[in-house]
């Protein structure tokens, strides 16, 4: 089976893949990137199973910014619904980072926090 064959051994149809996706509400879209990104950024703090293993805050950082980002910019787009909770997770991960790390960024220069202003506890 080729690398971009199905486990059918059939080519994927790339015409029925992009409707697919058009389908796809952009709410939807999002939120899925956000929740990755959220789940990215928790492992790489350290807080899944087995977490010192694969904690590294750089990546962390790096994953935070571009979740602030997305929420901060997207939050309009997808209502509050949706933007609560998102917040809520990053504002979360934001104060683990600054739990973790061993010297501390001064107010309003950690992770995703030029997007989010200052996050305090």
């Amino acid at each position: 089976m080729s690398d971009d064959a199905t486990p059918t051994g059939e080519k994927p149809d790339f015409d029925t893949m992009t409707r697919d996706i058009a389908d796809v509400p952009a709410v939807e879209v999002i939120t899925t990137v956000a929740v990755h990104l959220m789940s990215s950024a928790a492992v790489n703090l350290g807080l899944a199973e087995e977490g010192e293993q694969h904690k590294d805050l750089d990546e962390a950082r790096k994953l935070i910014t571009a979740l602030a980002g997305l929420v901060t910019a997207g939050a309009t787009e997808i209502s509050n619904f949706h933007a609560g909770p998102l917040r809520d997770g990053l504002k979360s991960l934001q104060l683990a980072f600054r739990e973790a790390s061993v010297v501390q960024d001064e107010p309003g220069q950690g992770p995703g926090e030029k997007f989010t202003g200052p996050v305090f506890g």
